[in-house]
């Protein structure tokens, strides 16, 4: 039986959910972290869990041609992959969401996932980091070490040089500051940062932190703005440093464009989870009329927020004779012609009232759910359900949730009609996937 610091020779068959990758040993399943499918390598339990053994490669005796060297350390957070050539890490993740449909959901994907492609760096917006022993960075993957970010090149260069002078600062308070929340929007010309105290601080200390977090290279206020849909709407998002928002600059754009495209020019929606309203308004922009949910109080916040600026940017623009006609074309094709109803509420509570309202039960013709990963919760997905709507459009960053979730829409009425990908996280596991759900 094997036991933690025993030493394997492992052949490597295939990719897991989560990042690992599948060997086996007298025929039980070790799931092997820092390894290529087709290598033969020396692995180290780490632990034995219930019929599954949790190894790390230690040595690599057969190298796959896919293999990079000289990486980041693989088990600094966001770089999982980072071992891997990247054209294989865009197979293996398509190889990881079929898996999970397959044998999770037990549904089969229409055709085969290409995942679209994202440059490897300088790729996030968003990003939380860890401050322990007067270091700042991530965690290494299942501990409380800090690891260096800077090498995983996942933030800007210069993004890291406001994080190095930033740390300055809070190196001056001794241990008060555990954590920090990093957003920027995608041209990088507006910085915040969110700082976490490990207790409450004086006023000196608090003058201290509030001219850190004003310094050099950062923005004023929580906000920072994007330019998300360009020359279609004209309109900045806003979105707090604390709420959650999609993370690759260099994908959104594409991300947001591919789901709008899923909704009906016209038609009547419910954006659940909606976060700042980042496809509420997108599907707004092509005629749709938008009722945005969201429960957390900064995203709502947002939400709010945006669908005002919309709404006001759409009547100024109707109200202007030179652009009253365009508008009206635009409008017929999928334009400014939208709404955008914000409503801040738990999604549970929206849809079970939705439900029980007679009169607004067939009044809708599609759902988007971008879920947290966790995925829909049961309350959820029965009253989507219950909704009857002809369309579903689920964007989730959790193939697992959403393989889980897919099979129980799928036992209530619907079948998959599309499944698209994109890699908003280069050099790890995750991947974000689009699954649209037509009524059977």
């Amino acid at each position: 039986m094997p036991a933690p610091n025993d030493v394997l020779a492992l052949d490597v068959e295939r990719p897991a959910v989560g990042g690992a990758m599948i060997a086996r040993v007298d025929g039980q399943i070790v799931l092997v972290t820092g390894a290529i499918p087709g290598e033969r390598v020396e692995a180290r339990i780490d632990r034995v869990g219930r019929g599954v053994v949790f190894a790390s490669t230690v040595a690599v005796k057969e190298a796959s041609h896919d293999r990079r060297a000289g990486v980041a350390d693989p088990a600094c957070g966001g770089c999982g992959y980072a071992h891997i050539s990247y054209e294989r890490q865009l197979v293996l993740k398509g190889e990881v969401i079929a898996d999970a449909f397959a044998r999770i959901g037990r549904l089969e994907i229409p055709s085969p996932i290409a995942v679209a492609p994202s440059r490897e760096d300088g790729y996030r917006m968003r990003a939380r980091l860890h401050v322990r022993g007067g270091r700042l960075g991530f965690f290494r993957e299942n501990t409380h070490d800090i690891c260096d970010p800077r090498p995983s090149r996942q933030l800007l260069p210069e993004t890291y040089d406001v994080l190095d002078r930033l740390m300055t600062g809070v190196r001056s308070l001794g241990d008060v500051v555990r954590e920090v929340e990093l957003s920027e929007n995608i041209e990088a010309t507006e910085r915040v940062v969110h700082l976490e105290t490990a207790r409450p601080v004086d006023r000196r200390a608090r003058e201290t932190l509030e001219a850190i977090t004003h310094g050099d290279g950062l923005t004023v206020g929580p906000f920072v703005t994007d330019d998300i849909f360009g020359e279609a709407g004209g309109q900045r998002l806003r979105r707090h440093v604390l709420a959650f928002f999609q993370g690759n600059r260099y994908l959104i754009r594409q991300l947001v464009q591919h789901v709008a495209e899923q909704v009906d020019a016209g038609s009547r929606v419910v954006d659940l989870y909606a976060g700042a309203g980042l496809f509420s308004l997108a599907a707004a922009m092509r005629g749709a009329r938008v009722i945005g949910v969201e429960g957390d109080r900064f995203a709502a916040s947002d939400l709010t927020a945006n669908a005002h600026a919309f709404q006001r940017s759409a009547k100024v623009l109707a109200e202007r004779p030179v652009e009253r006609e365009a508008s009206a074309e635009r409008t017929e094709t999928g334009g400014i012609g939208g709404t955008v109803e914000p409503v801040a509420s738990d999604v549970e509570s929206f849809v079970a009232g939705r439900v029980r309202d007679a009169s607004a039960r067939d009044k809708l013709d599609a759902v988007i759910v971008d879920p947290p990963r966790t995925g829909m919760s049961p309350a959820a997905v029965r009253d989507v359900l219950a909704l009857a709507v002809p369309k579903l459009i689920y964007v989730s960053c959790d193939v697992a949730t959403l393989a889980r979730d897919s099979r129980a829409l799928v036992a209530g009425g619907y079948r998959i009609t599309r499944a698209d990908a994109f890699d908003m996280f280069p050099n790890t596991p995750h991947v974000e996937t689009v699954v649209v759900l037509e009524k059977s």
